[in-house]
């Protein structure tokens, strides 16, 4: 989809003749001389809407216009979370017309997180998968124009928005792909790709590399399945060398079975989005392509398979890790912290000033929080709050959690360093405790996607979340360092 940002001339939209013509109307809303002024004036008189927020009107082909549809909707004090229902409602149902191209005006200038919500509800809404799929429906949105009053604050906003947004994307692609379309090596590709972009490279690592790097727990999960693993680095860099990156940790498992601890048959298709970790990882990177911001970034994405079979890890078997702690495997439906913990440990070399590991990891997190906010975890202050700011300003939000260490208690046993789960009580809190002590000196966060990074139901499919947060959070940090 292509956008277009330009400055408000009522003139221009008279004259538009897009398929849609969707303008915003505020309440302080003062019309002109011109025809579509005249038209919301006419409306508003009649009493065929009203300038509060939540009304809407649809006009097809009016008088003086040359759009098919007009749009009215009002934004009342201007919210964003407002402007996402309220578009998406209108969109949801004029999404039926096929439009090819969308007008989307606003008569006063709107606030950053308005514009975001505004061109994230346009994606949202219009998203269509197709790649398996032998007679597809496309998308027939091709075209937005952005009608607004312009700033250079504005212009910077839209563009770190788009970029979001497709790294939203390609996040939802990998997320939706099948299995059997989104292997370990197949992910490895997608990651290879986006070292096309300027200032980015990619390395992707085989079974005999991470046997001879030593991650144990990694091979553990892989050992099951015929799909050999892959280790996936990206480094993106838009500063000096010596300027310390912010690590960002993907979960790769891209089919979770739960292996011999095998999970219930019902909905065990939802587990291809047992990777959205490391899609997200993908998705940050397909912005920072196009944004280049002035910061160090590297993407680590362990990517296997966990399935049962005489090769698989076995409940009681202890492996030991790449740091040297030895874990008892009590559960293998605790996959992905076995995957993680190596590749937090393998982050450790790149000397970073902030790691964040991003997992589909615990149940117990969506029974937390449910798919309204992902679960944060993190072991500094600073990081814990420029995070949650990422979340509130990019609509992506999460909730700060507890790290007591009173809660890592159950993680031990007579037979290893560590076990891998510590029962049900508090099971996201668990599980992040056992990434912490693999997480290095570095500040550290764990964000628990489970419950956000996909819908079930008749919505079924990949959000892309949370490449808004991390987006915003690194471009939030690039602006402090320039």
């Amino acid at each position: 989809m292509n956008f277009h940002l330009k400055p408000l001339d009522l003139s221009a939209l008279a004259n538009d003749k897009t398929d849609i013509l969707l303008v915003f109307v505020t309440d302080d809303f003062k019309p002109a001389a011109d025809a579509l002024s005249g038209w919301i004036d006419t409306t508003v008189k009649h009493g065929d809407f009203r300038a509060k927020s939540g009304a809407s009107l649809e006009l097809y082909r009016p008088t003086d216009l040359q759009c098919k549809r007009l749009v009215l909707l009002s934004l009342g004090p201007g919210h964003a979370a407002d402007t996402k229902k309220m578009l998406s409602t209108a969109l949801t149902r004029l999404k039926s017309t096929e439009p090819r191209q969308l007008t989307l005006s606003f008569l006063s200038k709107p606030t950053d997180a308005v514009l975001r919500a505004a061109l994230s509800t346009l994606c949202d809404v219009s998203y269509v998968y197709t790649t398996t799929k032998s007679k597809a429906e496309v998308r027939s949105l091709h075209r937005v124009d952005i009608f607004a009053p312009l700033d250079q604050a504005l212009r910077n906003t839209f563009t770190q928005a788009v970029a979001t947004i497709q790294g939203v994307e390609l996040a939802r692609e990998w997320g939706n792909r099948p299995a059997n379309h989104a292997t370990p090596a197949k992910l490895a590709q997608a990651a290879r790709a986006l070292a096309e972009f300027p200032n980015t490279r990619c390395k992707v690592l085989g079974p005999k590399a991470v046997a001879a790097l030593g991650m144990g727990a990694f091979q553990a999960v892989a050992q099951g399945s015929d799909e050999p693993l892959r280790f996936i680095e990206l480094r993106y860099q838009g500063t000096t060398k010596s300027t310390a990156p912010v690590v960002l940790v993907g979960k790769g498992v891209t089919f979770d079975s739960g292996g011999i601890s095998i999970k219930p048959a019902a909905e065990m298709d939802e587990m291809k989005f047992d990777m959205c970790g490391a899609a997200s990882v993908l998705g940050v990177f397909q912005a920072l392509g196009q944004l280049q911001p002035k910061i160090n970034v590297v993407g680590l994405i362990p990517a296997c398979e966990n399935l049962p079979s005489g090769r698989s890890v076995k409940p009681g078997d202890v492996v030991t890790s790449m740091s040297g702690q030895t874990i008892e495997v009590l559960n293998t439906d605790a996959e992905g912290r076995l995957i993680l913990c190596d590749a937090l440990t393998y982050a450790a070399r790149f000397k970073p000033c902030a790691v964040v590991d991003i997992a589909t990891l615990t149940g117990a997190c969506v029974i937390a929080l449910g798919s309204v906010r992902s679960g944060l975890f993190c072991n500094d202050a600073a990081l814990s709050a420029a995070l949650q700011q990422a979340g509130e300003t990019s609509l992506d939000p999460c909730w700060s959690m507890p790290l007591d260490d009173e809660y890592a208690q159950g993680l031990k046993t007579a037979f290893a360093d560590v076990a891998n789960v510590a029962g049900r009580p508090g099971g996201a809190i668990t599980g992040a405790k056992f990434l912490q002590r693999f997480a290095g000196k570095a500040p550290w966060a764990h964000l628990d996607i489970a419950g956000t990074a996909w819908n079930s139901g008749k919505d079924k499919g990949a959000t892309g979340r949370p490449v808004g947060l991390l987006v915003a959070y690194l471009m939030a940090l690039a602006g402090k360092r320039v």
